[in-house]
């Protein structure tokens, strides 16, 4: 597939995972690395999904069964959105190109910058706040998921760590442009209370599944 030229034309959900790869690493302005934390992302949850998935109907875990299955469709709708998410982020940055590209001498070019940034900061503040949301999830599925795939939810604990401080760069990268520096200060605070939150449970979680691997849990 050729990369898309429009907003409207940006659908890398369509996209086998060869193509998007490929796409990522060629030069080309999309996808980025927004786009890249957020399906990094989706395949987190996808993960805590599958844990449950597992356990699901199995009597070792009835006692989790209402649970689970809340959990599972919650799961769903989270992985559906940061797919999307992938879109939006890509859809976003040719809006800020465009609003670049504007003549310097047309007095609306400040403005129309201003309004692509803070359109382009929210799609990778999402994804941070949806891989929080999966993080707890994965919490949830280290007791209540299959026992089998223990070592899928400390995968998806890792990628959620990784895809967590990646979106963070694509939001800091906007706001460092924003004239409102009020605002970007108010954008930079969220994003970085939730990595100070999820960051040290995610890695909490990925280490007590590698202990338990290793035979290191009592």
């Amino acid at each position: 597939m050729s990369v898309p030229k429009t907003p409207e034309d940006v659908n890398f959900t369509r996209y086998t995972c060869e193509e998007y790869a490929r796409h990522l690493a060629a030069r080309e302005p999309i996808p980025g690395g927004g786009g890249a934390a957020a399906y990094t992302g989706a395949l987190g949850i996808a993960l805590a999904a599958m844990a449950g998935a597992f356990a699901l109907g199995k009597p070792r875990y009835a006692a989790y069964e209402k649970d689970l299955t809340s959990h599972i469709a919650r799961a769903e709708r989270l992985r559906k959105e940061l797919l999307e998410l992938v879109n939006e982020d890509s859809r976003q940055f040719l809006l800020v190109s465009d609003a670049f590209a504007i003549p310097k001498d047309n007095p609306s070019r400040s403005a129309c910058i201003e309004e692509a940034l803070i359109a382009a900061a929210k799609p990778p503040l999402r994804v941070m706040e949806v891989i929080c949301e999966t993080i707890a999830l994965l919490e949830e599925m280290q007791v209540k998921g299959s026992r089998l795939l223990l070592s899928d939810v400390g995968c998806g604990a890792a990628l959620s760590r990784g895809a967590l401080e990646a979106a963070s760069h694509t939001v800091f990268v906007n706001t460092r442009s924003m004239q409102d520096r009020v605002y970007a200060a108010s954008v930079n605070e969220r994003a970085k209370a939730l990595m100070d939150e999820w960051i040290p449970r995610a890695e909490a979680l990925s280490r007590r599944v590698s202990a338990h691997l290793q035979g290191e849990e009592a």
